[in-house]
């Protein structure tokens, strides 16, 4: 498969021959779900905490007598029936992250990134050298290459102008390639690469990876 290349005025200043193996079929899909639920599983806190009724603030008193007095029996003031009791069943610190193995981490990339080449929702340009971190002189960029949607921008390495430039966005996320996770592929309508950054995730794509035993 072979990709255009552009430079900032829309331009196509020659093609790029995609290295590693485009999915054709529906090889991989499993991958793409397991890493998505560990990704997002990883972002969770796990830090709920609730007070069960022996952790609430109380006495051991016991609130009224037994018998006689007509109400319902009644042993705790910190009883979850009770304003201030504790929580059945709540929510305590725990741990979501989940692991998954570095080959399928490769093989989801593959074919997630497989998908946005197919659909042609990916461009690729020569560089992206910005003169200054301004947001009008960026937003200009995008508007001439046709980008006036969410986009992930795909660099080599991090470009302080660009960080500045794009941070005030909102519909835009910028990474590297090194950092670039089947998610950040899938979100997003449209992904703009750079040459070297494209040509590093190929790298990626074609190493290869011991199996877990």
């Amino acid at each position: 498969m072979k990709v255009a290349v552009k430079d900032l005025n829309g331009n196509q200043t020659g093609e790029h021959e995609v290295r590693f193996e485009v999915i054709q079929d529906n090889r991989g899909t499993q991958a793409v779900h397991d890493v998505v639920v560990a990704y997002l599983a990883n972002q969770r806190m796990g830090t709920a905490c609730t007070k069960t009724m022996g952790e609430v603030a109380g006495t051991g008193k016991k609130p009224w007598r037994q018998k006689g007095t007509g109400r319902a029996r009644a042993g705790s003031f910190q009883s979850p029936l009770w304003r201030g009791g504790g929580v059945v069943f709540g929510p305590k610190p725990r741990d979501f992250s989940l692991k998954v193995n570095k080959t399928t981490k490769q093989l989801a990339l593959r074919k997630a990134l497989s998908e946005r080449l197919k659909a042609n929702e990916v461009v690729i340009v020569d560089n992206i050298n910005l003169n200054s971190p301004k947001t009008k002189e960026f937003i200009k960029i995008l508007q001439t290459l046709d980008l006036n949607c969410t986009l992930l921008i795909v660099t080599d390495s991090n470009d302080k102008n660009l960080m500045l430039a794009s941070r005030n966005v909102p519909w835009i996320e910028l990474t590297t390639s090194a950092n670039l996770n089947t998610y950040q592929v899938l979100k997003y309508d449209k992904i703009l690469f750079t040459k070297s950054a494209f040509e590093k995730v190929e790298e990626r794509l074609t190493e290869k990876t011991e199996v877990a035993v």
